[in-house]
């Protein structure tokens, strides 16, 4: 039986890394504290794979034939894409992949009836993994990653009960289907409020972020999935804050327990509200909302 010893939540705006420096001295505080956190989290539960749940943004595969998901089984994965490097703005990296796992997973969710694609190829890899492997130096620590590139752009996309319904598959491959002993972490990447390129690009919703941040942190997962619906997330930015999405498989996965944010900053210049949350596995209550 395999354990999930670790979950978090992160953004991955690409102003967090190319503006970091230019940030007022407040937000650079809650970025570094977060990223922080749950680097050293990841450091001190030293899971064998970490399954990193985010969007692609147009990237591999083509609108008339967008998977809702995508697992990504190369041996090794790469970033930033040539293409992204002056968007984002950071260092080049690379991660081990894990394929087995991934092939794990595909069949898994396969026999759910759940459907994903998966490739061993190599896949182009944007702001979704490169923001989060930069700030939290994942690419130093020799873990294998396993990203799911998850549709949050091309309509219809996957809704919060789907995504829900994948972590809760997710739960039931990890404890039955990975190798016995495996020690498994969890990061969702994505969001807070943004939309990119739309007449709102510069307009950030705190209020919505901090209900959502909120609701993560309470555990409530019943109201999460209810309330914090893909149109209640479009409101807030039309083909950005439905990123938040990938969040939804790493708290299913891990059931109702209570987590804890590190500090909100709506600086506008990031175009994104950052905050994010690092759960706290012990007060984990029942499997399922």
């Amino acid at each position: 039986m395999a354990e999930i010893v670790c979950a978090a939540a992160v953004p991955h705006a690409p102003a967090l890394v190319g503006l970091y420096d230019r940030a007022p001295p407040d937000a650079r505080e809650i970025i570094t504290r977060s990223y922080r956190a749950v680097q050293q989290e990841i450091k001190r539960t030293r899971p064998d794979v970490l399954i990193v749940f985010a969007n692609d943004h147009l990237t591999n595969s083509r609108i008339r034939a967008y998977p809702d998901f995508l697992i990504a089984g190369a041996p090794e994965h790469r970033g930033p894409h040539e293409w992204f490097k002056p968007w984002i703005g950071c260092r080049d990296w690379r991660v081990p992949g894990e394929p087995e796992v991934a092939k794990a997973l595909f069949r898994g969710m396969t026999r759910r009836k759940i459907r994903m694609n998966h490739t061993e190829g190599p896949l182009h890899f944007d702001d979704n993994l490169s923001v989060p492997t930069v700030m939290m130096q994942l690419d130093e620590m020799d873990l294998p990653v396993v990203p799911v590139l998850q549709n949050c752009t091309v309509p219809p996309y996957p809704d919060g009960p789907l995504c829900y319904r994948v972590g809760q598959a997710l739960a039931e491959i990890v404890r039955d289907e990975l190798p016995a002993k495996m020690r498994v972490g969890l990061l969702g990447s994505g969001g807070l409020s943004h939309e990119p390129g739309g007449e709102r690009y510069y307009k950030i919703d705190e209020d919505f972020d901090r209900a959502f941040l909120d609701l993560c942190c309470q555990g409530d997962h019943r109201r999460l999935v209810r309330d914090m619906t893909a149109e209640r997330m479009e409101a807030a930015g039309i083909g950005g804050t439905p990123e938040l999405l990938a969040w939804f498989p790493v708290m299913a996965a891990i059931g109702e327990c209570r987590g804890e944010s590190f500090g909100y900053s709506g600086w506008t210049n990031f175009r994104c509200g950052f905050g994010a949350v690092l759960w706290d596995l012990k007060t984990r209550k029942k499997a399922a909302a």
